[in-house]
């Protein structure tokens, strides 16, 4: 395996969700994105409990991109604090796993 992994980063509105992945697309620093919801979520905040309908963005790349997508991320991301976590792939389809290859080379 390659070193794929699977990041999730949660925007406020669906528009920022599509113009986040496609920046990260189009900078070939994620193969393909997903965007999910909206979704609910709760969490601490500044010392309280805020709740707040969300947007999460999936997207696949490599680890040794991680770095870099989390820079891009910051540089656009309205969040003062951006959730941008990845997960590692254990197993991928080989088929698929070829397809990211060749798009994050």
């Amino acid at each position: 395996m390659a070193g794929f992994i699977q990041i999730t980063i949660t925007v406020g509105t669906r528009e920022e969700g599509e113009q986040l992945v496609h920046n990260l697309v189009e900078n070939r620093l994620i193969a393909c994105g997903q965007i999910l919801g909206p979704i609910k979520s709760t969490y601490w905040w500044k010392g309280k409990i805020e709740t707040a309908q969300e947007w999460m963005c999936l997207a696949k790349s490599k680890e040794v991109k991680f770095a870099e997508i989390v820079r891009q991320v910051r540089r656009i991301h309205s969040y003062e604090v951006p959730e941008i976590i990845a997960v590692p792939l254990i197993a991928v389809d080989e088929n698929y796993a070829h397809w990211l290859e060749e798009e994050l080379s």
